[in-house]
């Protein structure tokens, strides 16, 4: 199908950080297309504005309260952007002894490290005592006998808080729904008490604090406010039983702008929970949060080239050098992404609907589906709001060399991580 292009493309997420000037997608002031001729493409690009101003409305909805930000690295663990976010006062929420040791080499303040995941094993507590985190979120009673243990043989007792399943729907994909009690996270709010008096009468473990995650990409501010009043509730039983609970960890996922949505912003999001806190008494409690996606969803884009342009019967195919495996939301989720070329196109342009593909053998390597583009091989594409869940969960797949990753700051531009090689892929193989 052929129409004519608009004169502007729907608005860019990620405000006055990503803009077109003269024609040209630019980044703060950066132009993407200068990037993608000088480190090739797929290409990742992230504004450290964007990053540092998603940051500043926790900042701002914090402020005056005993509150630590735990970056979720799960979202980009990208040593530049921990780096920043640490030289920034955010702690860390971890998933492994990989994320514990990549923290640590981007400066991170261990005692600001909180170590989450339902699979921690024995050598990753060993090691996360001995750099002495903050807390480990424990997600179920077997985990609480194993981590005593392990302290009591470092001669530690380890400082835990338990994660509860509220039972919440967060009204997101069910594949990063973590709240509802078919989920593999966390102990049921329900036995929740029970699990906390057999943390206290472990001689290994201290008690410290209390842990709730319902999901992530959450754009309504209800599921919250339920899961916390449910928490709230939970703390006071808890402590009426004469077990004391230290801080209150709401974890992270605030969504962002893939295609429209309107979540809440930060501060505002933590100005009505905030006061259901202050109404229920516990408004001087410390808080630990733990957002991810939301810190750095739209301060990344990927840039890739379009390599054919190909006619069907049915579907029109874009085909770019980017692939699933640089940027594997769309098929593991079916997510939505923006993609707006690099050079705008000219007032009444036509335009063509395409699916926009990549090189993997795979049916499910698409980036996006039915996309009016005016566009020829050899011109470059952005991929929007690709700062999170990207390239962290980026492989291998066909043998392809993972991106490179570039960090702007206002006119200048840096590389952070450069193209992997060919010949790095089987460096660890006996063949």
């Amino acid at each position: 199908m052929t129409s004519t292009a608009p004169t502007a493309p729907a608005l860019l997420p990620g405000g006055a950080m990503l803009s077109y000037q003269n024609g040209q997608l630019m980044l703060e002031q950066v132009a993407l297309s200068a990037l993608a001729r000088e480190h090739g493409t797929p290409l990742f690009v992230y504004s450290k504005a964007a990053i540092l101003s998603a940051l500043a409305a926790y900042q701002r909805g914090f402020a005056g309260r005993q509150a630590r930000i735990c970056y979720a690295m799960k979202a980009n663990a990208s040593l530049a952007i921990l780096r920043l976010l640490a030289d920034a006062g955010c702690g860390f929420d971890i998933v492994s002894g990989g994320e514990l040791e990549r923290a640590l080499a981007a400066g991170a303040t261990p005692s600001k490290i909180v170590f989450s995941g339902i699979g921690k094993t024995r050598q990753e507590m060993r090691r996360a005592l001995e750099v002495g985190i903050g807390c480990f979120n424990v997600e179920s009673l077997p985990e609480l006998d194993v981590l005593s243990e392990v302290a009591q043989s470092c001669g530690q007792r380890a400082p835990v808080s338990i994660r509860v399943n509220p039972n919440v729907d967060a009204r997101t994909h069910p594949y990063i729904s973590t709240g509802l009690k078919g989920n593999k996270f966390g102990i049921a709010h329900e036995q929740a008490l029970a699990a906390y008096r057999h943390a206290a009468s472990l001689p290994g473990l201290r008690v410290a604090g209390i842990d709730c995650h319902i999901g992530s990409q959450i754009t309504e501010v209800d599921p919250y406010l339920e899961a916390m009043d449910r928490v709230l509730d939970l703390v006071t039983t808890i402590e009426a039983a004469g077990i004391a609970i230290g801080h209150i960890d709401f974890g992270g996922g605030l969504g962002i702008d893939y295609r429209g949505e309107t979540p809440p912003a930060a501060d505002a999001l933590w100005a009505r929970l905030l006061a259901r806190m202050d109404a229920r008494g516990f408004g001087q409690r410390p808080i630990l949060i733990e957002p991810g996606r939301s810190l750095v969803g739209n301060a990344g884009v990927c840039l890739t080239e379009v390599l054919y342009l190909k006619p069907g019967e049915q579907k029109n195919f874009c085909i770019v050098d980017a692939a699933m495996n640089d940027l594997p939301r769309p098929a593991l989720y079916e997510a939505f992404h923006r993609i707006v070329p690099l050079a705008q196109a000219a007032q009444g342009a036509p335009t063509t609907t395409y699916d926009v593909v990549g090189p993997v053998c795979e049916s499910g390597d698409w980036l996006g589906r039915d996309r009016d583009l005016a566009v020829q091989p050899g011109e470059h594409l952005a991929v929007l709001s690709a700062g999170a869940y990207c390239m962290s969960m980026a492989s291998n797949y066909n043998a392809r060399p993972r991106a490179a990753e570039v960090l702007v700051d206002g006119a200048s531009a840096r590389l952070v991580r450069r193209r992997e090689q060919v010949q790095e892929l089987w460096r660890d193989e006996l063949p």
